[in-house]
């Protein structure tokens, strides 16, 4: 499997749950708000024998009117429909902003990734259209209720003979993790319950998570499963380790 990090660069988020742009090596952190942490937005390309797989779809953020996640995978070689597969961890903005275009003139929605099919939660996506969390955008999740390419993921279990999934309800009520395992090798995408390989190697517990107590749990047992099995782990928020294989 060939992994291919499509970073969108480093933000800053604080309690207004935006993201603005952070230059590593020009700006200062505390310059931001208080409390404002540090993050990469970091989605994944996979490609395997049988797919090319995208791993969330990050913030959307055009320039001259081109998804820069479409700018970062043309550099990786790859087209949006070349896409076979979006896997979502789950729908905050920073992970989903990506999902879906406007058409310019009729306004009307359309896929980014046409060709894929997309695994979502089923109870998080109908959690992201409910408005109870500021996290979500949800203008635009009825589009994707309704869209045959949008496959509802419940509870655990198989896309296929590659690719497993389990509900892991830590960071946000309804998150969903993956595994690919192709021959002798072991992927695992956490989303926000794996975001960083600190958290990873210390009992982190996250206030902005749903439940943190939770999430630090799954990091630990998943670190100590990844080092036996020998997985590779993805992480989505890693200023510096964008993947590590153990």
């Amino acid at each position: 499997m060939k992994i291919f990090p499509l970073s969108e660069g480093s933000f800053t988020i604080d309690q207004t749950k935006e993201f603005i742009p952070f230059d590593v090596h020009s700006d200062n952190l505390q310059d931001r708000p208080r409390g404002s942490l540090l993050v990469e937005i970091q989605p994944f390309l996979v490609v395997t024998d049988n797919d090319i797989i995208l791993f969330d779809s990050g913030l959307g953020y055009s320039k001259n009117g081109v998804l820069q996640i479409i700018e970062n995978l043309a550099s990786a070689g790859f087209s949006s429909s070349d896409v076979t597969k979006v896997l979502m961890s789950h729908l905050h903005r920073d992970h989903a902003g990506g999902l879906i275009m406007q058409d310019t003139f009729s306004k009307k929605p359309f896929l980014t990734f046409p060709n894929a099919y997309h695994y979502i939660n089923q109870s998080e996506l109908a959690f992201a259209q409910s408005g109870k969390s500021s996290s979500y955008d949800p203008s635009y999740f009825s589009y994707l209720s309704n869209n045959e390419k949008v496959i509802q993921t419940e509870g655990d279990g198989h896309i296929n003979d590659q690719i497993s999934f389990k509900m892991s309800s830590g960071h946000s009520p309804f998150h969903q993790v993956f595994w690919i395992a192709d021959k002798d090798q072991i992927i695992f995408f956490g989303g926000d319950e794996a975001p960083q390989l600190q958290q990873m190697r210390t009992r982190f517990v996250a206030k902005y998570d749903a439940n943190g107590k939770r999430a630090m749990e799954l990091r630990q047992q998943w670190w100590l499963e990844g080092g036996e099995q020998h997985w590779t782990f993805l992480f989505y928020h890693d200023i510096k380790s964008p993947y590590v294989s153990l």
